[in-house]
């Protein structure tokens, strides 16, 4: 209080605010309304997306309530079954400046499967939407067909294990993933995605969301540390196959020999200048000389004798019983007998 008094000068302009309290939140965002914006865009900005030709059907047929929720904040739109389109643009009506990012999004989830009632809730202030490429984390198209899976899990238990942890509608499709809800949301998404796509099984992050729920619930640990409570997984070392290295022969300039074609073969054991008759019959005598052979191979197969079976060594008395012992059991044996005696 002295130091105050002294310079008055420091305190001239500390005056009380009286909206800077803790009751107000200063991250809360806003409600964007039309009198925030009364005039209108000074330029038309529009977006235009493809949609696949099975989605032709769905998108005609609800291509009316696309137009109705999107008019509710100024924006126009096209659906063009020729060309396969579908074209936000803004409107004079249009008083939102982000609301045709919005439209955009909301366009690209409908064409990348994503039912009509879901799509719609992009339009809301704090949702926002994720399209994961999963295709190009994995190389082999069947071990990602199994990642997937792994992904949507039996009875698709682990999908909704994820759309309950995350607060966000998750739609595995083809090659993408899409995704729509609150930001942190979508981020615990994406991670959990890519990681699945490595080959660590979202079970774990399951695991680790739950007890991080639990534990945001206990206001004295809003300051503290939560690693002591998160589970630790190991890393298991799977033995996997070893390649097979090939050695390198040593580089020559000279291209190797090239093999001898049939004509040649036939040239130098002098076939190739006989009759065709004669060919016949070499070739019968070749098959007689190989069947006789054989024959007389199972013949001789007959007069070669059995291996007779190796006999096994006989343990002795010398080799099994320890003689020490042996001595010793005797005389504590005699010296009993002894005793008994005397008695």
């Amino acid at each position: 209080m002295e130091k105050e008094a002294e310079n008055p000068k420091k305190n001239k302009f500390r005056k009380e605010k009286p909206w800077d309290n803790e009751t107000i939140d200063h991250w809360k965002i806003e409600e964007f309304k039309p009198e925030h914006n009364s005039k209108s865009l000074l330029e038309e900005s529009s977006f235009a997306t493809l949609f696949p030709k099975y989605r032709e059907k769905y998108l005609h047929h609800v291509w009316s309530h696309v137009e109705r929720s999107l008019k509710e904040h100024g924006i126009g739109c096209q659906l063009d079954l020729i060309e396969g389109s579908m074209t936000v643009r803004t409107t004079r009506k249009t008083w939102d400046p982000y609301i045709i990012i919005k439209a955009r999004d909301m366009i690209k989830l409908l064409a990348r499967s994503v039912p009509f009632e879901q799509a719609t809730r992009i339009l809301e202030d704090g949702v926002a939407c994720d399209i994961i490429k999963i295709r190009s984390l994995v190389r082999n198209k069947d071990r990602f067909v199994r990642r997937r899976q792994r992904l949507l899990g039996p009875g698709g238990a682990t999908l909704k294990a994820i759309e309950i942890l995350t607060q966000c509608y998750v739609m595995i499709h083809g090659n993408t993933v899409s995704a729509l809800g609150p930001y942190p949301g979508l981020k615990q998404l994406r991670f959990i995605v890519e990681s699945t796509m490595k080959n660590i099984h979202p079970v774990y992050h399951i695991k680790t969301l739950m007890i991080k729920r639990e534990l945001m619930k206990d206001p004295a640990l809003k300051y503290e540390s939560w690693d002591r409570f998160l589970p630790k997984f190991k890393k298991l070392n799977v033995t996997q196959k070893k390649k097979k290295i090939k050695e390198k022969k040593p580089y020559t300039p000279f291209p190797p020999p090239q093999p001898e074609s049939k004509v040649d073969k036939e040239l130098a054991t002098g076939e190739y200048f006989l009759k065709d008759k004669e060919r016949r019959q070499r070739k019968e005598e070749l098959r007689k000389k190989r069947r006789s052979e054989k024959r007389k191979t199972e013949r001789e197969m007959a007069y070669v004798a059995p291996e007779e079976p190796k006999k096994k060594k006989q343990k002795t008395a010398n080799d099994s019983v320890d003689i020490l012992k042996l001595k010793k059991k005797i005389k504590q044996g005699h010296q009993k007998k002894m005793i008994q005696k005397q008695k």
